[in-house]
């Protein structure tokens, strides 16, 4: 009789592992999602810093004369942006 109960606890916990086990295979993130996240990571990151350093250059052509280098300004205040739109991105 105990036996029996052993042997359908055992039954029971076996066959809940092995429906974990199957899920975790199923929500494992491919080769191919990886890399797509991460290339959207640094397209979050990069698009800013390179739009600013347009905006920058641009600015400094247009207003000739100032000390005061826009370039560089704007690309700190891209990577500032690109930053803080990867941390909002991987934190949903």
């Amino acid at each position: 009789m105990k036996s029996d109960i052993d042997s359908e606890r055992l039954k029971a916990s076996v066959q809940t592992q092995a429906g974990r086990i199957q899920k975790a295979e199923r929500a494992r993130r491919t080769l191919l999602a990886n890399t797509i996240y991460l290339g959207t990571l640094g397209l979050i990151f990069v698009l800013p810093v390179i739009a600013a350093a347009y905006l920058g250059n641009w600015l400094d052509n247009r207003i000739k004369g100032y000390s005061f280098s826009w370039t560089i300004t704007l690309i700190v205040l891209g990577v500032f942006v690109g930053a803080v739109d990867v941390y909002l991105f991987v934190r949903e």
